[in-house]
């Protein structure tokens, strides 16, 4: 999912990054002042977790990889402007310090993980949610990740780099992503079933705790 550089033509990687920083500016504005003393330690603990696993990577035939991304997990615990501007921080630190995604693509790397995979995931778990939080968390990790690989995939298949070949670059992305998916999935429904049952308030529906 990390795309280095020289894979996406220039233009590409400057809408793309362009999009992500006026997404990111919104989302900024939205949760200033919202981030409590009883969240601020969930939102480190969730970005280091988010780090952690995303340096665990499964083959994917094609020459590409699939990775737990986080996105999902990250706006369902801390909500969607705060989970993408986490997700947005991992994936930044990740390409300056440890080289994991081009510094040019950077950009479109924080778009398709950051914006696309939370927003997405988001909105997938509050429209399942009815269903049951369990199926939803693993719907929302599973179809996320795939909106974003897909989202990766349209910005390949449209450079240079891989001849224009759209429909290879979708096919062989969102394919292996959809059944890869079903892991990163699995790994945001079991996450969040233990985190609900251990403490239930920090469910996203919780009512806060009232002091006297």
């Amino acid at each position: 999912m990390h795309i280095p550089d020289g894979y996406i033509d220039l233009p590409l990687a400057l809408l793309f990054g362009a999009l992500a920083v006026v997404v990111l500016s919104v989302a900024a504005k939205r949760v200033n002042g919202e981030i409590s003393d009883a969240r601020a330690p969930l939102l480190g603990v969730v970005a280091a977790s988010i780090f952690a696993a995303q340096m665990l990577d499964w083959p994917i035939p094609g020459g590409t990889s699939a990775h737990f991304v986080g996105g999902a997990f990250a706006a369902i615990l801390l909500g969607p402007h705060l989970g993408a501007l986490c997700v947005a921080t991992v994936v930044t630190i990740q390409a300056l310090v440890f080289g994991d995604g081009g510094l040019v693509v950077l950009g479109a790397n924080v778009f398709n993980m950051a914006v696309v995979e939370v927003y997405v995931g988001y909105a997938i778990y509050r429209l399942l949610v009815p269903y049951g939080e369990f199926r939803a968390a693993f719907a929302a990790g599973w179809l996320g990740i795939t909106a974003g690989a897909l989202t990766a995939a349209l910005q390949l298949g449209l450079s240079s780099a891989f001849q224009y070949q759209l429909l290879t670059t979708l096919s062989i992305m969102g394919v292996g992503h959809l059944a890869l998916g079903l892991v990163e999935g699995a790994i945001t429904a079991s996450v969040y079933r233990y985190l609900a049952r251990a403490r239930p308030d920090l469910r996203p529906n919780a009512a806060p705790e009232v002091s006297a």
